[in-house]
């Protein structure tokens, strides 16, 4: 059985459909399209286990934006194999009014439903009363009280969907055919499909309809050409009705006894939104967060670190020597430490991001920085997939579905790769802690955290210039606009924000260890062998000279530089050598183009291939103790360190973002022209940084 969860934002459906499913979840594609859903299993006591689909956020069944198009051809396709079987309509008990518009068009759809009023402990607080056996008896569907935040009613919500079998549809019913009634009949009659609702929206919605055929768009088109409604007029009738509807129900059924002039939300938006002080807070959030990655994960990183070391330790005594022992300690172990360390501060950061957007205050931010985006050309709605950026490109890029101007949204596409993801946190934090050093600025303020905070505070200018950029070269007559609501402040749900924190670490644990395993083992093939001749002279000439461990590892030394790695990475290093980079950090530059936190990796390996088998010492180790051939100076000092830094914070070295914004876009040029630009944007300030740091 699917069961639907619909809503307006902001009503808890996120938060119901986590405590229906806990980590029974995964994310996948609506069928046909690019578009997420979040799907869950849910067991009933019943022993019934039954298919949760969270449905995008939306406020009628009128779509402006590609996820609310998802809501509205799921919910109106009868024939499709996702159209659920079971909806629940999850209200703002807070709202009712606003919310149970979008009810009442559900409700005419004729799919059975149950009303899950939430946030009944925020109703109570403001002395709101329900008389839920009224208004069950009115709508002729079972209602239940929630607060999902708390886990109150899951219990009877459960019930409810259980007894599936025993809802109808609700009684509540709008005659919207009696608007236009003979373009209803004309499109009843050409999509075979009774509901007239459905028939009422196509009159408007027929372009948008995925579960109708072309020729049956076409025989829609014809008919509304040949009689023209004005669509706004009928919009406004049918908004009206329902209004008139909702209002005569909740008159019977909820009583208020007093509105409290102001809320402890607004009280503190005052403070937490005011144009200058909301940003200088918002600074000082951002200064923790940072701060709290280098101070809190030392411990963490230090125990997975010795972990790694003991295990590989472990595997070169009970292992033959040999190729096999070679490839898992030097490529695949190597490897995969080289980012697993940094796993305590990814979870770090998403546990930040988690609670800001669980308290309300996410939502604040997205309102202060909309007369920043205005002025680049964006609008407010574009701040959402910058900051989902900081976690991730790809999904922020999906993200931007909800921005209806296009030129806002292709821009915001274009510069999403700017900001700082989480995949750049191990390349910036292995860097910082080869040059930057650990101290405490006043005795509070840890260096390497503001050195941190820095390059992600680059990364978000570097975004708005290149959108004040894009916006004078990309045209449109569109004029965007920003509308939403800001949530009431609540304090963290713990259960909720250690479920976020669960999938993503498995999400990067998962993602990212098989791209680094199957680079980490291609690298190690291309770093071992090389041209034949001349790793046999290498052989032949060492194996004249005494056995020294010194001869040993100049021997491995001569052989990545000879192997088809060591090709590859002189071959480059012309072009990136003015940026103070030398052959291995070109072979590392490439490898990370499938993932940027491959660059640790491959340093892992490469070092590891050419430094001595008996000394298992850790990636960071290995870098700093790494000398220059010509110089004998470090090859990973100040000025290589902040080049390279700058280097990754502009440059595309993700395929999956690039193939994202193909599949966003439908046109290949754009991914294009986003590599080029970042990339010929990421040398260029690279060169910068090398020359000013020399």
């Amino acid at each position: 059985m699917k069961v639907a969860l619909v809503g307006n934002p902001n009503t808890g459906k996120s938060t119901l459909f986590n405590a229906l499913t806990g980590l029974n979840q995964k994310v996948g594609n609506f069928p046909g399209v690019t578009i997420d859903k979040k799907t869950g299993k849910c067991a009933l006591a019943t022993g019934e286990v039954v298919d949760i689909i969270d449905l995008p956020g939306i406020y009628s069944l009128y779509p402006r934006s590609a996820d609310e198009t998802i809501a509205f051809n799921v919910l109106c396709d009868t024939d499709s194999g996702t159209r659920p079987d079971l909806i629940v309509l999850v209200v703002d008990a807070t709202n009712m009014k606003r919310n149970l518009l979008l009810f009442t068009q559900v409700a005419d759809l004729g799919i059975p439903m149950v009303l899950a009023l939430n946030m009944m402990d925020m109703a109570k607080q403001l002395v709101i009363e329900i008389d839920v056996a009224e208004m069950q008896s009115r709508l002729g569907i079972p209602i239940v009280q929630l607060d999902a935040r708390n886990g109150a009613g899951i219990t009877q919500l459960k019930e409810a969907i259980a007894s599936k079998g025993a809802i109808v549809a609700p009684l509540f019913h709008i005659e919207t055919a009696t608007l236009a009634p003979a373009l209803t009949e004309k499109i009843k009659a050409i999509t075979g499909n009774p509901n007239e609702y459905i028939a009422f929206q196509l009159i408007s919605l027929f372009g948008e309809a995925k579960f109708i055929t072309a020729e049956q768009k076409k025989a829609i088109a014809f008919a509304v050409a040949n009689n023209p409604p004005n669509i706004q007029q009928l919009q406004t009738q049918e908004t009206l009705l329902r209004y008139n509807l909702i209002n005569d129900l909740l008159y019977d059924t909820v009583k208020q006894e007093h509105k409290h002039d102001e809320t402890f939300s607004n009280r503190l938006d005052r403070l937490l939104t005011h144009k200058f002080f909301g940003v200088l807070i918002f600074l000082a959030i951002l200064f923790v967060v940072f701060q709290s990655i280098f101070t809190f994960s030392k411990y963490p990183m230090d125990a997975i670190e010795q972990c790694f070391l003991l295990f590989g330790n472990f595997l070169h005594r009970v292992l033959p020597h040999g190729v096999i022992a070679n490839l898992l300690v030097d490529g695949v172990l190597a490897g995969l430490s080289g980012v697993l360390i940094f796993l305590p501060q990814i979870v770090i950061l998403f546990a930040f991001i988690a609670i800001l957007e669980d308290t309300g205050y996410m939502a604040r931010v997205t309102f202060m920085m909309d007369k920043l985006m205005r002025s680049v050309g964006l609008n407010g709605k574009s701040v959402v997939p910058l900051i989902s950026g900081i976690a991730c490109a790809v999904p922020a890029i999906m993200a931007t579905r909800t921005i209806e101007n296009w030129k806002d949204r292709l821009i915001t596409i274009m510069v999403i790769p700017l900001m700082s993801c989480s995949a750049r946190l191990p390349v910036y934090t292995l860097l910082i802690s080869l040059v930057v050093p650990d101290v405490f600025v006043g005795g509070i303020f840890n260096l390497q955290g503001m050195v941190l905070m820095a390059m992600y505070l680059l990364g978000f200018v570097a975004a708005i210039v290149a959108s004040l950029v894009l916006q004078k070269i990309i045209k449109s007559k569109e004029r965007g606009f920003f509308l939403m609501e800001l949530p009431v402040y609540r304090m963290p749900r713990w259960s909720n924000i250690g479920l976020t924190l669960v999938e993503k670490s498995r999400t990067f644990v998962w993602e990212a260890g098989k791209v680094i395993v199957a680079v980490s083992v291609i690298l190690w093939v291309l770093a071992t062998y090389g041209p034949p001749t001349a790793m046999n002279e290498i052989t032949t000439r060492y194996a004249a000279l005494p056995q020294t461990s010194a001869n040993q590892l100049h021997q491995r030394s001569e052989k990545l530089e000879a192997s088809f790695a060591g090709v590859l990475g002189r071959t480059i290093e012309p072009v990136i050598r003015p940026l103070g980079f030398d052959w291995k950090i070109g072979i590392a530059l490439i490898t990370s183009f499938a993932a940027r936190e491959v660059f640790v990796g491959t340093m892992a390996t490469i070092y590891s291939v050419q430094g001595d088998e008996t000394n298992l010492s850790s990636v960071r180790d290995k870098m700093k103790n790494a000398r220059n051939a010509v110089t004998n100076k470090p090859v990973f000092d100040v000025p290589t360190a902040f080049s390279l830094m700058v280097f990754y914070a502009f440059a595309m070295q993700c395929m999956s973002t690039l193939a994202v914004t193909l599949r966003e876009t439908k046109h290949w040029k754009w991914p294009a022209i986003q590599l080029v630009y970042m990339t010929a944007l990421a040398y260029i300030a690279s060169l910068l940084t090398y020359n000013c740091f020399l």
